[in-house]
């Protein structure tokens, strides 16, 4: 039995972390690695918190950086569950670089991770259903199935011609 449907503020995690010299690259920027790292905590805890249960990344998006984040800058990464499926959760986040000696804010990145969530066996367990509110989440909610049919696809777990949302991209008519 499934718990009673959450809205996707109520899995808002913003975790904020200052790069210190041992966080950098030769160039003096965070290292990917790094970033990445911190952004699967905060999706785990926006998962979790969704669901109340402990959750397992399953995948992680593609990953692209628009601006580097310098040593010294703060990191700022926004977290939240942007749909939820049987026992599955997508977790979207923005992730910021914010300069105190400049005074200005930037946008680093944007990722999406995917979850799972277990019950106290370690295994797959039913997840509450998401409420999209606000015009974004409700883009974001509407956008998650194409998303998901398109990971399930790469990872060979699911055939493009099952695909019903995607099958315009894969199956010529």
């Amino acid at each position: 039995m499934k718990a009673q449907a959450k809205t996707s503020k109520e899995s808002l995690i913003i975790m904020t972390e200052l790069v210190l010299p041992n966080d950098t690259n030769v160039f003096g920027n965070l290292m990917g690695g790094r970033l990445m790292y911190w952004m699967d905590i905060a999706a785990a805890l926006s998962a979790g918190k969704h669901c109340n249960a402990p959750v397992v990344t399953a995948s992680v998006d593609n990953i692209s950086f628009e601006n580097p984040i310098k040593l010294g800058n703060v990191v700022h990464i926004e977290a939240k569950v942007s749909r939820a499926f049987n026992t599955s959760m997508e977790v979207h986040m923005k992730v910021w670089g914010e300069d105190h000696t400049q005074q200005y804010k930037y946008k680093s990145n944007e990722a999406y991770y995917t979850f799972v969530a277990l019950d106290p066996n370690r295994r797959p367990r039913l997840v509450p259903e998401l409420i999209a509110e606000s015009d974004e989440e409700k883009h974001m909610y509407d956008g998650a199935l194409r998303r998901r049919q398109l990971r399930l696809i790469l990872g060979g777990k699911m055939k493009p011609e099952d695909a019903g949302e995607l099958k315009a991209f894969f199956i010529k008519s």
